[in-house]
């Protein structure tokens, strides 16, 4: 069984700070151990962490899917699209 424990900061300006929330998890030194889970924001310049930054615990990067929000910059608008779709026409689907 999966323990989490959660490092996104509550509501706040400080909650969209740019930096990526990532998933961890331990990694079992004996059979049977138990796995725990993590959410640590960082960087995504930063190189995948292999030990947890407090417990100093091994740990292991959980690729997951999920939803991305992508938004622009305050008075700056998105180009417009071109071609038959909202992809732009330089994509493989025109």
């Amino acid at each position: 069984m999966s323990q989490t424990q959660n490092r996104f900061p509550g509501a706040g300006a400080d909650r969209f700070s740019g930096m990526a929330i990532y998933v961890y998890q331990t990694v079992p030194s004996i059979e049977g151990e138990p796995v725990h889970t993590y959410e640590i924001r960082q960087s995504m310049k930063d190189a995948a962490l292999t030990e947890h930054p407090e417990t100093k615990e091994a740990i292991r990067r959980v690729i997951t899917g999920g939803l991305g929000i992508m938004t622009s910059s305050k008075g700056v608008s998105a180009p417009p699209a071109q071609g038959g779709g909202g992809c732009g026409g330089g994509c493989a689907c025109h």
